[in-house]
């Protein structure tokens, strides 16, 4: 699936952005300059039913990797991902082959939902909230990263919230195959101390942004940047 994509700076070094559930390429619209200013032509997708891009009936995790390798080009310099796009990232990179990965909190490992709730249904619900709403949800937002919200909700199938929960209890943790960074927050319930030190041991550099919610590039922009120091 051809995906639609946003672009930012001319450099000679590609970086790929992958955002995260319900988000779109919207959500790096300052983490893409800051890139471009460091020299990077900056591609951000939309994956499949987010955004501007192709809808699908259903969305497995290929339908994600299989479509970023046909719109960016192979082997860029960087390539950094956010939640279901860290997993999407670790789905496609031994095919894509960035120089650096970087996987910002992302959803390798989705824990079970306790018993009578449905991840799918709570998440779509997402669809309908407010700007009030989204501001009482997550009280570092400015006001602009509360619009982009609002903007990139209105372009969401939130059939993808269905597939993703159906990935609950898989293991989606990449092989080593180039230079990795995992960026967690810590506020964030994605990569546990335990899960770290695994990461670790795997040959992984991992750094924790403290008190920084899930999206870490929104909430805390000045320390997203900062964790990524030596990769960008």
């Amino acid at each position: 699936m051809q995906l639609y994509t946003r672009e930012w700076g001319a450099g000679d070094r590609v970086a790929v952005l992958i955002h995260g559930i319900m988000a779109d390429s919207q959500c790096w619209w300052r983490v893409g300059p800051a890139l471009a200013e460091r020299g990077y032509r900056v591609i951000a997708v939309d994956l499949p039913g987010h955004g501007r891009s192709p809808r699908a009936e259903d969305y497995p995790v290929e339908l994600f990797a299989s479509s970023v390798l046909e719109s960016v080009p192979a082997g860029p310099e960087l390539a950094i991902g956010h939640s279901l796009g860290g997993l999407t990232l670790a789905a496609a990179v031994e095919r894509l082959k960035p120089a650096r990965a970087i996987y910002s909190d992302p959803a390798f490992r989705l824990a079970a939902p306790p018993p009578g709730i449905d991840m799918g249904d709570m998440l779509a619900r997402a669809a309908n909230l407010s700007a009030d709403e989204i501001a009482a949800m997550h009280p570092g937002f400015s006001a602009d990263e509360v619009q982009v919200e609002v903007e990139m909700l209105k372009g969401w199938d939130v059939r993808t919230a269905h597939s993703v929960a159906a990935l609950a209890g898989s293991d989606f943790t990449p092989p080593l195959a180039v230079p990795s960074l995992v960026q967690a927050a810590g506020d964030g319930f994605l990569i546990p101390a335990e899960f770290a030190e695994e990461l670790r041991g795997r040959g992984f550099e991992v750094r924790v942004v403290a008190g920084a919610e899930h999206t870490i590039h929104r909430h805390v922009f000045e320390a997203f940047m900062e964790g990524l120091d030596g990769w960008i």
